[in-house]
């Protein structure tokens, strides 16, 4: 089942408001997962991407990974899983080497993997359709697609089956996923119930993790009616989170200068990082920010803003090649390091990683 949605009808919204505060209460005892994307529109009419991970486990592998078009691809679990030739090349960061968590292809489009712990595939049994590892799920769309449009009909067709399985710190590899591209289009999938949700428009523009989507908004819009500049909610739960990057989001200046713009995309997401080393043994899946990445989807660089290193690095699209036999490039960045600014040198060929798959 295909469930999309491109804005939500004033009856709709004035069901899910007579549940949010009751939401609210309830999510203040459970569960809180981690990680926030925004997505900010600068004042020259481009776009930024800015996205959080933030994960309980500090030793994750965190890894840079350049993959040129013209790669063959498999979906990585079994002898089921969908095949695709890259069309275009992209720049990810991976964690554990098991999954794509974020990317940048050479079009624009942009992509943010994040925790969602509600999130259900479906039987691949009964579905019957060619699978893929929750690991390449967001590498599939960035090898090839150019815009969010393309994406969002490409997915309408249900052309596979997302396999889950538990990650190397025992955790489960539930996830959603956020889209964007240079035009201001965005796009968030869920698989709630075995069937994908789609909420597709410009206006998705701030993403976290638990409750779904849909409840997400209806959380937001009640704490819309309070008023940011009178009380924000202050936890660092992911609906508190979704609130507060939402107020930021909207009373940002839309900078035309560049420098600003990217400020402005850093301090909105670092506003809602988790500080290192925090925990809370009640809620095992509140967990500390890691790194921030910084996507600007016009001038093509990919911002990335470790936890543990002192200075920002990034990559330049111009200096990097992503025609069909170039060699796939890769870069460790969860390592004590001192390098700063423009890193594309720092590449070195590599094996590109295998998606995550369950044990057999």
């Amino acid at each position: 089942m295909y469930i999309r949605e491109k804005m939500m009808d004033n009856k709709f919204v004035r069901g899910l408001l007579g549940t949010a505060l009751i939401l609210f209460v309830g999510l203040s005892q459970s569960n809180a997962s981690a990680c926030t994307r925004i997505f900010y529109e600068a004042g020259d009419g481009s776009y930024i991407t800015g996205r959080s991970m933030d994960w309980s486990d500090t030793t994750a592998a965190m890894d840079f990974w350049l993959f040129p078009k013209g790669m063959q691809r498999n979906g990585g679990v079994g002898q089921q899983s969908i095949t695709w030739t890259s069309k275009y090349g992209s720049v990810v960061i991976s964690i554990y080497e098991a999954a794509t968590s974020d990317g940048l292809n050479e079009a624009g489009l942009a992509g943010n993997l994040l925790y969602l712990a509600e999130a259900e595939y479906g039987n691949p049994q009964k579905r019957g359709k060619p699978t893929i590892s929750v690991g390449a799920w967001l590498q599939y769309m960035l090898d090839n697609y150019a815009t969010v449009e393309e994406v969002v009909t490409a997915m309408e067709a249900d052309p596979f089956t997302v396999i889950g399985a538990d990650l190397p710190d025992g955790k489960p590899a539930t996830a959603h996923i956020s889209i964007s591209d240079p035009s201001g289009d965005s796009a968030i999938f869920e698989y709630i119930n075995g069937a994908l949700q789609v909420h597709h428009g410009k206006q998705y523009k701030v993403m976290t993790n638990s409750p779904i989507y849909s409840q997400q908004l209806a959380i937001n819009t009640y704490w819309s009616q309070i008023g940011g500049e009178n009380f924000l909610p202050g936890t660092i739960t992911a609906a508190d989170r979704f609130v507060r990057a939402s107020f930021a989001l909207e009373s940002s200046p839309n900078f035309k200068d560049h420098r600003k713009a990217i400020a402005s995309v850093f301090s909105q997401i670092r506003a809602v990082s988790v500080p290192l080393g925090m925990s809370d043994p009640g809620k095992p899946n509140i967990a500390s920010t890691l790194w921030r990445s910084v996507i600007d989807q016009k001038r093509m660089r990919y911002y990335f803003d470790s936890v543990i290193n002192p200075s920002v690095v990034w990559l330049d699209f111009s200096n990097l090649d992503f025609k069909s036999g170039a060699k796939v490039l890769s870069m460790k960045l969860d390592t004590p390091s001192d390098i700063g600014g423009e890193i594309s040198s720092q590449l070195k060929p590599a094996t590109p990683f295998k998606f995550l798959a369950p044990k057999s």
